[in-house]
């Protein structure tokens, strides 16, 4: 193949046509359409993820990623957490007890559940409560609320709050909830409003006692692991022939990531029809291009040019505009995720989606993914009308024009 010859033709029909512009227009159109494409689908990727990763964050802190919870009343005790800790010491357990409970601040009154722990336990695995009580010390009966039950009872720190349990008791002939008074010490905010309406923490000894639970029994135990998804295929072999399970945090919130995944893949496959469109200018630019260069591609197959010679040269040529769109539409999505990542152009409301800043990560399969979609396109597009350019017959086109 006479490779000065393709390189010397694709040049000289990659400059803008004067005597035909609406050829260069078609193709300039494509460049930008690719371009523009490819970016839109970088940036919206990178929400996509960013904003799944940011409610992974949230969930994974308050939800804890795995936790061991009792098939049977007393089946989680001191005994398993003892064998567990001594069994795992790569990973951190903090037990605890929890209740449905009112807390009520003169006449307002606000329900939610609240959490029974060792303080000491619970800091090494929840970033929000470890914030909460730091410096602080921690007493029997001390309460920490989320920030939204702060707000709604007009309490502050140090303020007396009494809590209803809703476990109730007969006492005579009637039912009576047992009710104990609380000092509230702090309150968190883990940015999702689902949580700092409804959690609450206070010892774990509070609740034995508020209870009559056995100091060594549990509602379950909460574990941090660094690498949960192998983590709890081991804690489930230990489990076996106990009455206690484990669950992880995406079993617990499946269907909502799944649908967050669909939802992506739907978002992929709707803006990768924007470069599909885009490489159609592609098409129809160079099959214009072969049609107003008819007679010069037959005189070159005349004077000895090879089909494969002539397929190469309309084929560059739709790679050039296409890759070239493809490289632009890179450099554009990575500097609108810079410029949207520093600067706040896009602010949310944190209450509805738990962050203010716009969440932006462009995964390295996502990128990988656009630019073989892109690239693939591109070649499909570029290939019919080279396949048509060879495909002319000379002795006609010599005779009649």
């Amino acid at each position: 193949m006479n490779k000065k010859l393709v390189n010397f033709i694709v040049k000289k029909y990659l400059r803008f046509d004067t005597k035909n512009p609406f050829i260069s227009i078609s193709a300039i159109l494509a460049f930008i359409g690719v371009a523009v494409g490819v970016m839109v689908l970088m940036i919206s990727m990178a929400i996509m993820n960013g904003t799944a990763k940011e409610f992974e964050n949230k969930l994974f802190i308050m939800n804890y990623p795995l936790s061991v919870y009792p098939k049977l009343e007393g089946s989680v005790n001191a005994s398993l957490l003892n064998t567990l800790e001594n069994k795992f010491p790569e990973m951190i357990f903090s037990p605890y007890l929890s209740s449905q409970v009112i807390v009520q601040n003169g006449d307002t009154m606000s329900g939610g559940l609240i959490f029974g722990v060792n303080s000491k336990q619970e800091e090494k695995i929840n970033a929000i409560y470890a914030k909460s009580v730091e410096n602080l010390e921690f007493d029997k009966y001390d309460l920490i609320v989320g920030q939204g039950i702060k707000d709604k009872l007009f309490v502050q720190n140090g303020s007396k709050v009494t809590l209803y349990f809703t476990t109730i008791d007969p006492s005579g002939f009637s039912m009576m909830p047992r009710m104990k008074r609380f000092t509230l010490k702090s309150s968190f905010s883990s940015g999702l409003n689902a949580y700092d309406k409804a959690y609450m923490y206070t010892s774990i000894e509070a609740l034995q006692t508020l209870l009559k639970k056995d100091e060594n029994e549990y509602d379950g135990i909460h574990i941090y692991s660094q690498n949960p998804f192998e983590d709890i295929k081991k804690l489930q072999t230990e489990l076996q022939g106990t009455m206690a399970g484990v669950v992880g945090w995406w079993e617990q919130n499946g269907n909502f990531f799944a649908a967050m995944e669909m939802e992506k893949k739907a978002l992929f496959i709707v803006l990768m029809l924007i470069i599909l469109i885009a490489s159609l200018n592609i098409i129809s630019s160079l099959l214009m291009t072969v049609m107003s260069r008819r007679k010069e591609i037959a005189l070159l197959l005349s004077m000895g040019a090879s089909q494969k010679e002539v397929k190469q040269i309309f084929l560059r040529i739709g790679v050039i505009i296409g890759l070239g769109g493809i490289v632009v539409g890179i450099a554009l999505g990575f500097l609108g995720i810079f410029l949207l990542d520093n600067f706040n152009i896009i602010s949310l409301p944190a209450d509805v989606y738990g962050t203010s800043k716009l969440p932006l990560e462009l995964s390295t399969i996502d990128f990988v993914s656009i630019v073989i979609g892109a690239v693939a396109i591109v070649f499909a597009a570029s290939y019919y009308p080279a396949y048509k350019a060879t495909h002319i017959d000379v002795i006609d086109v010599l005779r009649n024009e």
